[in-house]
């Protein structure tokens, strides 16, 4: 599979995520700027950061699992979860901990599901699916492994691009 888009897209969210910490707006606490806060009901940045980490955990076990010839399940509920996202905060060490932990699971997604990792079939593999976005349901059917991983590529890793440049 080629993860070209992939990597361009983590890359796009890291510039992004960046831009935004130099501004001061990464969220609350020392450095932070109250004018870059989100509009009522939306993620500060670093929630949205942590939000991108726990999606890719989900998703670098589901292909992990696929690649061990397991079953597996994609579900984003526990990404959307405002206690995990925090604690994912608190364990990342905040948003620069958070930032590394994308840019590592960005390479690591791209490798195991790079070119030679995985193999058409594999990459076919039907996977039960659940995608939650502001609480309706995207997805509720099985999807092939790569549209899951091309998923992250096309909308969800470029969705929260410019979720974090709308803080600025």
């Amino acid at each position: 599979m080629d993860t070209t888009a992939l990597r361009d897209a983590y890359r796009a969210l890291l510039d992004a995520a960046a831009t935004v910490a130099d501004s001061g707006g990464h969220g609350p606490g020392p450095g932070a700027d109250p004018g870059l806060a989100p509009p009522p009901g939306e993620w500060n940045a670093d929630q949205i950061l942590a939000h991108v980490t726990l999606v890719n955990a989900a998703t670098l076990a589901a292909v992990s699992r696929v690649a061990a010839g397991a079953d597996t399940t994609y579900d984003n509920r526990l990404a959307l979860d405002t206690w995990t996202i925090e604690r994912a905060i608190a364990l990342a060490g905040g948003n620069a901990g958070l930032r590394d932990r994308i840019r590592v699971q960005g390479d690591a997604l791209c490798v195991l599901a790079g070119p030679g990792a995985l193999s058409e079939a594999e990459l076919d593999t039907p996977v039960p699916t659940r995608l939650l976005s502001n609480g309706a349901a995207l997805v509720e059917q099985p999807m092939p492994l790569r549209d899951i991983v091309t998923g992250l590529a096309e909308v969800e890793l470029p969705g929260h691009t410019k979720q974090l440049l709308a803080l600025l």
